[in-house]
């Protein structure tokens, strides 16, 4: 599966925290929608702490020049 912009992996992450928490589906469902949803989350983890990093190492570099 090609990775997902950090927006559309936060809306498919909602979707299944949505759908897990009707607490309808069957166990098996559920499982797999965790699963994809703990991938998601770690998706966006990781872009998020990367958007970070380059904020920090952008403001250094204009903070030097300054």
């Amino acid at each position: 599966m090609p990775e997902l912009t950090y927006e559309k992996a936060l809306a498919r992450l909602e979707e299944i925290v949505a759908k897990l928490e009707e607490g309808s589906l069957e166990l098996d469902e559920s499982l797999k929608l965790y699963e994809e949803g703990t991938k998601l989350a770690a998706q966006c983890n990781k872009e998020l702490t990367e958007a970070e990093q380059k904020i920090v190492k952008l403001s250094s570099i204009s903070e030097e020049k300054n």
